[in-house]
């Protein structure tokens, strides 16, 4: 047999340069290319996808003979393509993720709430106390954690095929806002939601965690009876304004989770009132004291009130949680909020 002009790293070069469609990150750098295979001019390769969208394979198929026929000497090449059925929720019930002690889901039931805010400055919070922190986006049709981190590198891939999260403000930190292409959205149904979801959740190399928070999307669809079938959730807190439009929601999210045995660590209202810098006046813009009320109703903590501030908002507009923005933010009163609920979560778990 003939020796090919060409080396099988040659040919994995060219590979990881065949984008997975709708990310920035290769299907080399996804485990997807099982097998390389030389005889003399010839290459086979061997992908195995788990999805339902029909024309993935057809794409990669073509992009990676595209690729690997301009490497000189490449006469043909074969692309078989192995296609799994997505993985579904697991029958043995939750299943911990291995390396996290606890895992805190902030979530809401309603979107614009400030839920994603919430989510990154309690995991700032709780680094700063010293624990060992992941930040998971759950939101995978919304995410922006990785906005408000102000992080946009491209995670890699280990030995093991697991992505490696992005390390910032001394979290670890995974979100769908990190593999998409540019302002592509993301275009999943059902089944490849739940599957990325545990993509993000078990095949991630979250490492040692004392705590992984998720920041879970609006509504109670797919992601999170995803998350509450297949993985032990310590607590969740719900996130809500004041007025009753955004209760309603809360109602149901906090419904859903004592249905699926996840306890209701508490309550966080946020914008919950305005202090005019001029005459030093409190302003209810979305009216007052409705997180108090149905914390009341739930018999669960209310964990403290977040007020409009313009340094929460510069904070996220600038990729910085609100925590790590200004040296000012150590006698805020938003960031005493953070903290003290941070402090009531290690104390619990």
């Amino acid at each position: 047999m003939s020796v090919a002009p060409f080396s099988e790293d040659q040919l994995r070069s060219a590979l990881d340069k065949v984008l997975y469609p709708g990310f920035r990150r290769s299907i080399l750098s996804f485990g997807l290319v099982k097998e390389v295979a030389i005889e003399g001019g010839n290459v086979n390769v061997q992908l195995q996808l788990s999805t339902t969208e029909t024309h993935i394979p057809k794409i990669l198929k073509q992009e990676i003979e595209a690729s690997l026929g301009t490497i000189p000497g490449v006469e043909n090449v074969t692309v078989l393509i192995d296609i799994q059925s997505p993985v579904s929720a697991s029958s043995s019930g939750p299943i911990p993720i291995p390396g996290v002690a606890h895992v805190i889901a902030v979530a809401s039931g309603k979107g614009g709430v400030g839920k994603s805010t919430v989510a990154v400055n309690l995991a700032v919070a709780l680094s700063q106390l010293g624990a060992a922190v992941g930040l998971c986006d759950c939101d995978l049709y919304g995410p922006s954690v990785a906005f408000l981190c102000g992080v946009n590198k491209r995670p890699e891939a280990d030995d093991k095929d697991q992505i490696i999260p992005v390390k910032a403000h001394d979290i670890a930190i995974m979100s769908m806002g990190l593999l998409l292409e540019g302002d592509a959205p993301a275009v999943l149904r059902g089944p490849m939601v739940s599957r990325y979801t545990q993509q993000f959740l078990r095949q991630v190399a979250w490492g040692k965690l004392d705590y992984l928070i998720l920041d879970l999307p609006p509504g109670t669809g797919d992601i999170q009876l995803t998350i509450v079938q297949t993985v032990p959730v310590s607590g969740v807190i719900l996130v809500t304004t004041p007025q009753e439009v955004a209760l309603l929601d809360v109602r149901k999210a906090a419904s859903m989770f004592r249905k699926t045995n996840v306890p209701l660590i508490g309550i966080i209202e946020n914008m919950s009132y305005f202090t005019s810098p001029s005459d030093g006046v409190r302003h209810a813009v979305f009216g007052t004291g409705g997180g108090a009320r149905e914390a009341a109703q739930l018999g669960i903590p209310f964990l403290g009130e977040i007020p409009l501030d313009s340094d929460v908002r510069a904070s996220g507009d600038a990729g910085v949680p609100f925590l790590s923005y200004t040296t000012t933010n150590k006698t805020s009163e938003v960031a005493d909020i953070f903290r003290k609920v941070a402090n009531s979560i290690k104390i619990k778990f």
